[in-house]
């Protein structure tokens, strides 16, 4: 495909390309524009063509809008609060402790730490500010005001593979999002608080959560939305591996730290 025929598609809010160049972690939505019942009925129902291994279809979501949105959002920050005033209360919280690795190495470390401090400077919170810190981790918990919160679970008895089908099934979300002018932020920070979440959404006690997700209008007012996180150029993730053997590197091999 021409260069010029990819700018032309990135210029359209209808393809793909535009939908992957536009989606990025919204953080500050606009409360007031609710989204009708019907989009979010379709984008799930689209998404869930995502591949999935033998067809396992390993997701399941809980759709949150309105006062059970709010409720949630209620439970979970007090459970957050108090974890915050008495960190030995984490284990009667968190059902999956594993979300991230146990240890942290670079590069991943670095980029983490990158992503945290970029999005501080923008807020105009300084190190050591940690009240300012708790307030804008806190706005996970709001589902950074998105009127539609997403939670999604999972059969404890998958494996692993089937984080890799629900990331599939996850992006296709995103990107649909973006097909109806919306915007979203994949969430992490639900994950800790499992055992708050699964009673209140009535989840059976075979399910974990995976993470949540905020849908809803960006707030385009809002700085925080300006923020852009950089990505690694082709040639630091990409290798080729040529027909007589030899291979032929650009940047570290995959699976080798720099």
């Amino acid at each position: 495909m021409s260069a010029s025929r990819v700018a032309a598609q990135i210029n359209d809010p209808d393809s793909v390309l535009a939908a992957i160049e536009t989606r990025f972690a919204c953080r500050a939505f606009d409360r007031n524009r609710p989204i009708d019942r019907e989009v979010v009925k379709e984008i799930l129902r689209v998404a869930s063509r995502a591949a999935s291994g033998t067809n396992t279809q390993p997701w399941k979501v809980y759709v949150l809008e309105g006062q059970p949105r709010d409720d949630l959002v209620a439970e979970v920050l007090a459970a957050d609060d108090a974890v915050s005033d008495d960190p030995n209360l984490v284990p009667a919280y968190r059902d999956d402790p594993d979300f991230y690795p146990s240890e942290w190495v670079s590069p991943y470390i670095d980029r983490k730490r990158q992503n945290g401090w970029s999005l501080y400077g923008l807020l105009g919170i300084a190190r050591g500010e940690k009240d300012k810190m708790r307030a804008q981790r806190q706005r996970n918990y709001h589902f950074f005001d998105a009127p539609v919160g997403l939670i999604f679970t999972m059969d404890r008895v998958m494996g692993r593979g089937s984080f890799l089908d629900y990331g599939m099934f996850m992006q296709n979300i995103m990107l649909l999002a973006r097909a109806h002018g919306l915007h979203t932020c994949p969430q992490a920070a639900w994950n800790y608080y499992g055992k708050v979440i699964l009673p209140f959404l009535d989840a059976g006690p075979h399910e974990t959560v995976v993470c949540g997700m905020a849908l809803g209008y960006a707030d385009q007012q809002k700085i925080v939305n300006t923020l852009q996180t950089p990505r690694e150029p082709l040639e630091v993730f990409t290798r080729w591996v040529e027909s007589s053997g030899e291979r032929i590197v650009t940047g570290h091999q995959l699976g080798e730290r720099p």
